[in-house]
């Protein structure tokens, strides 16, 4: 009887999973517009007013993006202001939209990565997920990795679409 054998496993191939990088917790957006006169001026006194009584307590644990939907000029002490607000409450507070809010937890996520582990490695950064991975992610990890990695692979394992291969010295 013939041994199954396990080709990818014995390849030396490493997978890279993005979804490893991905910060858990709750993600919302505070918007600042419902706290704008007529959605259009910021008023200092009743804005620091409501910074001073609202209950900040329900951004426990949750990543907080702040954003104006309203076409209004928003000084940029009222978005700070609102940041040192929920600092003690929300794991983190960032000014930016949910898109925004992804890229940058997973560029900082990346930025730790030590890529000469990855040197001479024939590595394959996986596509396919439960979670929705900014191309970002994908983007500056490839760019990350191109100087140490032998090859880089998009894909799974057992079915890659090949991205780079350095030239043999």
């Amino acid at each position: 009887m013939d041994q199954i054998i396990n080709k990818v496993a014995s390849s030396g191939i490493v997978s890279i999973d993005l979804e490893e990088f991905y910060l858990a917790g709750e993600r919302v957006l505070f918007d600042i517009k419902p706290h704008l006169f007529q959605e259009l001026i910021l008023k200092e006194k009743d804005f620091r007013e409501f910074i001073k009584m609202n209950n900040w307590t329900v951004y426990q644990d949750k990543l907080v993006g702040i954003i104006c939907t309203a076409d209004a000029i928003v000084p940029t002490w009222a978005f700070m202001l609102l940041a040192l607000a929920l600092q003690p409450f929300a794991k983190r507070v960032i000014f930016g939209n949910l898109q925004e809010m992804e890229a940058l937890l997973f560029a900082e996520k990346l930025a730790g990565i030590d890529p000469t582990h990855y040197k001479d490695a024939r590595v394959v950064i996986k596509g396919c997920g439960d979670k929705a991975i900014p191309t970002n992610a994908f983007v500056q990890l490839s760019a990350i990795l191109k100087p140490y990695a032998k090859s880089l692979m998009y894909g799974e394992p057992c079915s890659t679409v090949p991205l780079y291969k350095a030239k043999s010295a």
